[in-house]
């Protein structure tokens, strides 16, 4: 595979680069973009959901955006370690019926020596909004 810059170890500016990268990426919504950033055997943990791998991604990605319409994420900064960020994130998203959402989490990312990230930790909580109250 060939290298994807930024790699580690990370720097606070190089850290803050890779995380517009992974947001910029979430925000097309096409779950093959998105996987590309992941070794082929990347582990996740989103919610209660445990995914392993390239292909689980996708499968992930194209279930949730199905679902989560109108989907809008914002990442920012918390900390970073040699080749670990932290991050805090809120998007918001509606559902089939109409109803919007603000889910707020937190995620810890590791990589490997090539800049994929190999492992995905997220914690997220949804809050009911009213469409007025939206802001990303």
């Amino acid at each position: 595979m060939e290298p994807r810059p930024p790699q580690p170890p990370f720097t606070e500016a190089t850290a803050r680069q890779k995380i517009q990268m992974a947001e910029d990426s979430w925000n097309s919504k096409d779950p093959e973009r998105v996987a590309k950033a992941y070794t082929v055997d990347s582990e996740w943990r989103n919610r209660s959901e445990f995914i392993t791998g390239r292909e689980e991604i996708v499968a992930f990605l194209k279930r949730k955006w199905a679902k989560e319409l109108d989907y809008t994420l914002k990442k920012e900064y918390w900390a970073h370690g040699d080749n670990r960020i932290a991050v805090r994130f809120e998007y918001e998203w509606h559902d089939a019926d109409g109803n919007w959402f603000r889910s707020y989490g937190n995620e810890n990312w590791e990589f490997d020596e090539l800049g994929y990230m190999r492992k995905r930790y997220a914690s997220i909580n949804d809050v009911p909004i009213a469409e007025h109250e939206r802001h990303l």
